[in-house]
């Protein structure tokens, strides 16, 4: 006998969410779900969409794909400095197929229980696999990190390396000449963009040192647009800075870039901060284990009718005439 909406939900989510740390007045069970916020916090809250065909490959591990999808969530939290507290989940599945959906909560509990982060509601319905995430955390009052408070002489910085997440989905659509990735480089880009690393643990050390700051999901050269813009600044980015793997470099140099830039999914952190804080913002990635790069400089519009641009140069400082858009959902390519 097929599983019905309840029995599913019951076997493979409740069931679980039940034993999670209670972090809600009421949870998983009710019309909604009641929670609030601690004495001196705000509730920061995103919702991400999976949809198959456009954000994972139909043939993706299951278990990869839990993990991814609240993985992208945790990273809006990292990219506003907040704790992670619980989560609501809904999904659309053609078939209710019983492995698969066992191997997709592993995936899913195995990151929330890593960050304590409990289900607490959602909904299921029969419909082309699309999954969508609600996500709530905890900030401090006045200590969100946003994307309006990039300053006139900061440093740019990124965590971790770019361009590994796109190489892996080159290595899936075949774009890469034979032998230059082996089985070994093959695995560890595919992991980078199936099972992304969300840095919840920078953002909260970033906490009254970063200006601003935002996940990279669409590409370094359209999120950064959206720290100038909120911002109303101008930026300077030495394209040679950009953190890149020993995996990655086995690309030609122009494909190297491409991923690293304009390819998405990597989610890192895209931040500002003041130069002063050089020191302290090294302390912070030694402490949230992960590599912290300083990439360019903001600065300010000479006049309040410019509109905010990048600059790209290579490590010599000459000027480099590129032309790089983040992802878009609305694309057809």
């Amino acid at each position: 006998m097929p599983l019905s909406e309840f029995a599913l939900i019951e076997r493979f989510f409740a069931r679980r969410a039940r034993s999670s740390p209670t972090v809600a007045a009421l949870g998983i069970g009710d019309d909604c779900a009641l929670i609030a916020p601690d004495a001196g916090q705000m509730l920061a809250v995103s919702t991400d969409m999976l949809v198959e065909g456009r954000h994972f490959m139909p043939d993706v591990d299951p278990r990869a794909l839990g993990h991814k999808t609240l993985a992208v969530n945790l990273s809006d939290l990292a990219a506003m400095g907040a704790k992670p507290r619980a989560f609501t989940l809904s999904l659309a599945l053609e078939t209710p197929r019983e492995a698969w959906l066992e191997a997709f909560a592993d995936g899913l509990f195995a990151l929330a229980d890593r960050h304590g982060c409990a289900l607490i509601g959602g909904d299921t319905t029969r419909g082309p696999l699309n999954l969508c995430v609600t996500i709530f955390g905890d900030v401090p009052a006045h200590a969100a990190l946003r994307r309006d408070g990039a300053k006139d002489g900061d440093d740019i910085w990124v965590s971790g390396t770019l361009g590994d997440a796109r190489a892996g989905l080159g290595v899936l659509r075949g774009e890469w000449p034979a032998g230059v990735f082996d089985a070994n480089d093959e695995a560890s880009l595919r992991h980078a963009l199936e099972q992304p690393e969300p840095r919840i643990a920078l953002g909260l050390a970033l906490r009254g040192l970063a200006h601003s700051a935002l996940d990279v999901s669409d590409g370094l050269a359209g999120d950064l647009r959206h720290i100038l813009e909120r911002s109303r600044v101008h930026a300077s980015i030495d394209v040679d800075a950009i953190p890149r793997s020993g995996t990655l470099r086995k690309l030609p140099l122009d494909a190297q870039r491409r991923c690293a830039l304009a390819g998405g999914d990597d989610y890192e952190l895209l931040f500002t901060a003041p130069a002063h804080a050089r020191e302290a913002i090294a302390d912070a990635g030694g402490r949230a284990n992960v590599a912290v790069t300083r990439i360019g400089t903001i600065s300010a519009l000479r006049h309040a009718a410019d509109e905010p641009a990048i600059a790209w140069h290579d490590g010599a400082n000459a000027p480099l005439s590129l032309t790089l858009h983040g992802f878009d959902h609305f694309d057809a390519t």
